[in-house]
């Protein structure tokens, strides 16, 4: 895939999945900022800026999806608390319903993926310079219309997969 212009791959978590998270801690028990810090990991975000949560969460108390409150400490400092707003209820479960629906787009690309029964592989030197998504042509060789089978080509060491 090196030095090819197609669209990278990309993985990773969904856009604004830092909120999400925040929504669905908050909801599980009322909670300091700190708490918050440290529990995020478990949902898949290890490194999590602590200024960046800070701000999120303002951002989200100023939207009305959490209220806050100064909760006092003979040990320390006072430390803000949040619990979340009825709007905030309403977000944590449209949430959970875009993040479900994602999933079974995900399952169903998975399952397909996995049914491949052999390794896709490709010579390299035959499509250099072809567009992998063209189905015609001297340099198609063979490749379906929607560029992911190739035949089982192979070429004496110069086995590449797309």
């Amino acid at each position: 895939m090196k030095g090819r212009n197609y669209e990278e791959p990309q993985g990773g978590l969904p856009r604004n999945y830092l909120r999400a998270s925040l929504l669905l801690l908050i909801a599980e028990s009322p909670a300091h900022g700190y708490d918050l810090l440290d529990q995020i990991k478990e949902l898949g975000l290890a490194n999590v800026d602590p200024g960046g949560l800070y701000r999120g969460l303002r951002v989200m108390e100023q939207d009305g999806l959490v209220a806050s409150w100064w909760e006092h400490s003979s040990a320390g400092p006072a430390r803000r608390s949040y619990r979340l707003t009825e709007e905030g209820v309403e977000w944590l479960h449209a949430w959970a319903g875009a993040l479900r629906e994602g999933r079974r787009f995900l399952s169903a690309y998975l399952t397909r993926y996995d049914s491949i029964t052999e390794p896709i592989m490709v010579d390299a030197a035959t499509l250099e310079g072809a567009d992998p998504f063209e189905s015609t042509g001297p340099k198609a060789n063979g490749l379906k219309a929607n560029g992911l089978k190739a035949n089982g080509l192979k070429a004496s060491g110069m086995e590449s997969p797309i």
